[in-house]
């Protein structure tokens, strides 16, 4: 007999809830779901999809496209000014990425300076993907974090009056590490943080120990 289908909570680490999604969690799997965070964002239309995974029975839903709405951008756009845009792939710590940017400039501009802007946010972009994981470059996407270290780099080019990535997206999410994707934001930096002393800790004590050798 068929196992009767109903409303299960799903976690959502990424944005620290929990929603209700109907079925069991065997036909939930790898099932997407998609939200519209234009509210939770105070008007920036973004859309995330999260695709939902069954780890042993518990349902975790991890983001797998985030997406800057067809509207929101129009709302963006300005008369007598230029849009830069570009797609690529890069490499996060743990997993490639699919990252479409997306420039506004205040006036317009000739092909060298909009040349110029995209190359210069592909190197930073590129650069600054390599040091971290997929999960932790989504946080910043949400937060606005990475936009905001991109910014200036691109001002010495040429001033905007948007920037942002308009297309975030893997195909190889089921490399990530599950467990760590499946912590809420805050118990990250937490267990980080924690390493981090730890490891101070450790080299104290090597410090105190070659100290101790040397004297001897």
């Amino acid at each position: 007999m068929a196992e009767r289908k109903k409303y299960i909570d799903v976690q959502v680490p990424i944005l620290d809830s929990t929603m209700r999604v109907l079925g069991t969690p065997e036909n939930l799997h790898n099932k997407t779901i998609k939200l519209d965070l234009t509210r939770k964002l105070r008007g920036k239309g973004l859309t995330i999809k999260l695709r939902i995974f069954n780890q042993e029975g518990k349902l975790v839903a991890i983001p797998n496209n985030m997406e800057l709405s067809t509207s929101y951008i129009r709302r963006m756009m300005r008369k007598r000014t230029d849009y830069v845009e570009d797609s690529f792939q890069a490499r996060c710590l743990d997993i490639r990425v699919t990252i479409k940017p997306l420039l506004i400039t205040r006036k317009k501009v000739s092909r060298a300076v909009r040349k110029n802007l995209r190359n210069t946010a592909r190197e930073f972009i590129l650069a600054y993907l390599k040091e971290k994981t997929y999960i932790e470059i989504c946080n910043e996407l949400l937060e606005g974090t990475m936009q905001k270290a991109m910014l200036p780099k691109l001002k010495k080019v040429y001033p905007l009056s948007f920037s942002d990535i308009r297309i975030f997206e893997t195909k190889e999410l089921e490399k990530i590490d599950m467990e760590k994707a499946s912590i809420l934001p805050e118990k990250q930096e937490y267990i980080q943080e924690a390493n981090e002393e730890t490891e101070s800790s450790e080299d104290t004590k090597d410090k105190e120990e070659i100290k101790q050798e040397d004297k001897e």
